[in-house]
């Protein structure tokens, strides 16, 4: 009779994955003094859509089905959203107070400010960045997400090297 023995290869497989997994979990950024709402969301099919009126243009094509998110972040004074990305682009929109943007391809880690009534794109798709309220005083985002259907909303990371936080 035969005893069953593990296989030394799959062991050894097996151990890595588990090592990374808990070393990205480790290293990722998790966010701080922030609270996040899902308003809404919705699955679109296919999308295709065009307009032009009086030179203003759009055009939105998708393929395959997404899940489109309405968010809402409050991020209290010295919070942040931590490091992260999406898997799709995010229009965010600031509803009150500042919120300060470093994007984690810029080697300078310079800051971009956003007040009340500003807004601006996050292309998603691997583009890392931090949100912080670096302000005395709460501030608000809205961010529309147009995602592919069942993915992640948010996907945390580790800081890039170019920024000291």
């Amino acid at each position: 009779m035969r005893t069953h023995r593990p296989n030394l290869r799959v062991l050894i497989v097996a151990t890595a994955v588990v090592t990374l997994g808990t070393a990205s979990v480790a290293l990722a950024t998790p966010g701080k003094d922030i609270s996040t709402t899902i308003v809404s969301v919705g699955l679109f099919e296919d999308l295709r859509v065009r307009t032009h009126v009086d030179g203003h243009k759009v055009s939105i094509d998708t393929k395959g089905p997404s899940d489109v998110y309405v968010v809402s972040n409050v991020i209290l004074p010295g919070g942040h959203t931590g490091w992260h990305t999406h898997p799709g682009p995010s229009l965010i929109t600031v509803k009150s107070g500042t919120i300060t943007a470093y994007d984690g391809d810029d080697p300078t880690c310079s800051p971009t400010v956003y007040s009340a009534g500003q807004g601006f794109v996050d292309p998603g798709d691997g583009h890392l960045h931090i949100l912080r309220n670096e302000a005395g005083i709460p501030a608000e985002t809205v961010a529309v997400q147009l995602l592919p259907q069942g993915s992640g909303r948010r996907i945390d990371v580790p800081a890039p090297g170019n920024c000291p936080f």
